[in-house]
């Protein structure tokens, strides 16, 4: 018995981690059930033993993401690096988790399941508040961030920004990559904060972004 209940769990997770990477690819409005159940080699009948409906799997499947990345980030923490460092290393994991997909899964999200996107939306919000507000916090403690820096309302812009700036409708996916987005917004935010001494900093990572 307790052997059939880990297969379940298991499959239960097979379809989760399928979904969510083709709902990535291809958006969560354009890939079906059917889609899923032929990548996996399943029934679909199988996978609506585990999720009564599309939503419930979308849901799933969106937290596991994030989970994912939340994950991968906290690792970077605990690395230790001075904040501006971090924070290039978390574009830097940020863009290759991306693959500067051309689905637009943020606005299929939004627009299709909305109370997902509005749940999902509010946990995305505490776990970066709080990673921004730490990494802010150290960087004025460094001497790399300037000390009068309002850090609640920075922690609530700089997620604000990030969520904007995948936003299909202000920035077209035909016209902007995702990479490119996130590059230019990670040093709209530093050079808004940094102190000369972090800016020396600043410039180094950039130069050697570019070589």
């Amino acid at each position: 018995m307790y052997f059939c209940s880990q297969n379940f769990r298991k499959l239960k997770d097979q379809i989760i981690q399928t979904a969510a990477d083709l709902f990535l690819n291809l958006g969560f409005k354009s890939v079906t059930m059917d889609d899923i159940a032929g990548k996996m080699g399943i029934s679909k009948k199988t996978i609506y033993s585990h999720f009564s409906t599309k939503t419930k799997l979308v849901e799933a499947s969106t937290f596991y993401i994030i989970s994912n990345l939340s994950c991968g980030i906290e690792s970077i923490y605990d690395k230790g690096m001075n904040p501006i460092a971090e924070l290039f290393e978390i574009k830097k994991f940020a863009m290759k988790n991306l693959k500067d997909e051309k689905s637009s899964p943020q606005y299929q999200l939004k627009k299709y399941y909305p109370k997902v996107f509005s749940s999902v939306q509010k946990t995305h919000l505490q776990i970066m508040e709080g990673s921004v507000k730490s990494n802010l916090q150290r960087g004025i403690e460094n001497g790399l961030y300037r000390e009068n820096l309002p850090i609640d309302f920075i922690s609530k812009i700089y997620f604000v920004g990030m969520m904007g700036i995948k936003d299909d409708y202000h920035f077209p996916i035909d016209n902007y990559s995702s990479h490119e987005l996130i590059e230019c917004f990670l040093e709209y935010h530093l050079r808004a904060i940094v102190t000369q001494e972090g800016l020396k900093t600043l410039n180094k990572y950039i130069k050697s972004e570019v070589v």
